[in-house]
């Protein structure tokens, strides 16, 4: 299945956790986010889709009043491989389906709505006693246009009942069901045999109404959502290993507001992503910029600005139209390569779009500096050679102190070692005493920084002052109820004598980890790093490359 739902149980999905014994993978964490409206598919839930025809499939694909179809279609030409796409709808009503009851009626409504769910319905009393007279089998199908036969989608549910106080009760089996559920109430008698028109057979079905509706133009509201429904932005919440998140415009005409851009950078702060934002579109030159950004005031080391908008041709229209540059940059960060790569290579890779799309207007090379003095990058369309290129800057660049907070290189860096060791240590919450766990994860995540180390990472100071691990008593207490493990993690930022730390805490009673920054006085007697390490380490990158040869 190309595409599946991340928030469904009833798609499973197996990922093999990290244990004591195995090393901290350094997998890339490129996975991107797109909020916005489609012309179909269930509301506020996280789905993921591996190429443009998975979009199509899942919701509908390119749609005019839909930014988000048209930054998808963008990403995936610029190289993107796999995103979570996030349905929200204004006020939009699904289509019902009405099976006859005798004189009665059992009306049943799409759980996706909007105008383009097209749904049929079969009714049997196949393998069910002729004496019973409240049991029937229902088939529901999604079929792609009215009167095809071309089914994307099919669920069959055999035995149900109209008797509430029976498990197969037709309204309560419907509450599973990833189409249809019932409208209002069940009634006193089962649903008719759906008939071949003008015939006695058996082997009709019955269509969905026309009734549906798309819904208004979104608002700042709708993409926000609610933590508590897990609707908008928080339908976020429960996937992992995202890199990227990225608010398409509202409309083609109406920018994403202040207010969603705050709430989205929070966010991804949170779940230490990316926010990459557009560029509003009435900018022209380096003064509109410089104007607009104080006004927005989004000076964030967790978001991200390119500038210009793109042009591309919109394949509905059949011609060319400019777009905001959101789902083009997602795609081009995506085939950049990992983070640690990208921070470690000494030329990042050119914020080059591959052929077909164009830059809305040309930027001249006096105000690319000004734009990055402002943390704001230049998209290109041709390559420069590498003493004109200039480091990929976030939106905190002229606002932040530190570099690592300043380019996206040495960012991404950052936030994927922190992932990297919370989603690795997971495992020390299985363990059956907390403090036997201690020292296995204080042993793993020393190898895995001195992994990084070995490659090139935290090398502003000596191998001995790069970084530092503390799981013992000294932040832990044995026996707690409920169960929680915390670990202390500290490394090298670029400037000399400046780190990282953060305090990982595993919980049983919060069901998550919880990752914070914390200040921490390093003092010599505190230094875990040794040169033994650092051997040992050599040794296990060397053995890696063997093996990679």
């Amino acid at each position: 299945m190309p595409g599946r739902q991340l928030a469904s149980c009833a798609d499973i999905q197996v990922v093999e956790t990290p244990g004591a014994q195995q090393p901290i993978p350094r997998a890339c964490a490129l996975l991107t986010a797109f909020v916005g409206r489609c012309l179909r598919g269930p509301l506020n839930q996280p789905i993921l889709v591996r190429s443009f025809a998975d979009f199509q499939r899942y919701f509908g694909g390119l749609w005019q009043p839909s930014t988000l179809s048209y930054a998808l279609e963008h990403f995936f030409e610029q190289g993107g491989q796999q995103a979570i796409v996030v349905r929200i709808a204004n006020g939009a009503r699904p289509v019902s389906l009405t099976l006859n009851c005798g004189r009665e009626r059992l009306i049943l409504e799409a759980r996706a709505p909007g105008t383009r769910e097209f749904l049929r319905a079969a009714v049997d009393y196949d393998q069910i006693d002729a004496l019973d007279t409240r049991r029937f089998n229902l088939v529901i199908q999604r079929v792609r246009a009215p009167g095809s036969e071309w089914i994307e989608e099919q669920e069959t549910f055999r035995g149900l009942t109209i008797d509430a106080d029976s498990a197969r009760f037709v309204a309560t089996v419907l509450e599973d069901s990833a189409l249809v559920r019932v409208h209002g109430e069940v009634p006193a008698a089962r649903p008719d045999r759906t008939l071949m028109p003008g015939t006695n057979l058996p082997v009709g079905y019955v269509s969905s109404s026309p009734d549906g509706d798309d819904g208004r133009p979104i608002s700042d509201y709708d993409v926000i959502g609610s933590a508590v429904r897990r609707s908008g932005l928080f339908a976020l919440a429960e996937v992992d290993e995202l890199a990227f998140l990225h608010v398409p415009p509202l409309t083609r005409t109406a920018e994403v507001g202040i207010s969603t851009l705050l709430v989205a950078a929070r966010f991804c702060r949170e779940r230490r992503a990316m926010l990459i934002v557009d560029p509003p579109a009435n900018w022209m030159g380096t003064k509109d910029m410089a104007r607009a950004l104080k006004h927005i005031e989004l000076r964030s080391d967790n978001a991200v600005m390119f500038h210009p908008r793109v042009t591309a041709m919109d394949r509905l229209r059949g011609r060319l139209e400019t777009f905001g540059n959101g789902g083009a940059v997602a795609g081009l960060l995506s085939r950049s390569g990992d983070a640690v790569s990208a921070a470690l290579t000494s030329q990042e890779p050119e914020p080059l779009l591959r052929a077909g799309m164009k830059l809305s207007h040309e930027i001249d090379d006096a105000d690319r500096w000004l734009f990055a003095a402002h943390g704001v990058n230049v998209l290109q369309t041709v390559r420069r050679v590498p003493r004109e290129r200039l480091p990929l800057r976030t939106l905190a660049c002229g606002a932040s102190a530190s570099p690592d907070g300043s380019y996206l290189a040495q960012r991404r860096l950052a936030l994927f070692t922190i992932n990297a060791i919370e989603r690795g240590t997971r495992w020390c919450l299985s363990v059956q005493d907390d403090a036997s766990a201690w020292g296995p994860v204080t042993r793993q995540v020393r190898t895995f920084l001195g992994e990084l180390r070995g490659a090139g990472a935290f090398a502003s100071v000596p191998f001995d002052q790069s970084f530092l691990v503390i799981c013992d008593d000294r932040i832990n207490v044995a026996g707690r109820t409920p169960r929680e493990v915390n670990i202390l993690v500290q490394f090298a930022a670029t400037r000399p004598g400046e780190y990282h730390s953060f305090m990982i805490t595993h919980s049983v009673a919060h069901r998550a980890a919880r990752v914070r920054p914390v200040l921490v006085n390093r003092l010599e007697a505190s230094l875990i790093v040794t040169h033994q390490l650092e051997h040992e380490v050599t040794i296990r990158l060397r053995r890696m490359d063997a093996v990679n040869l």
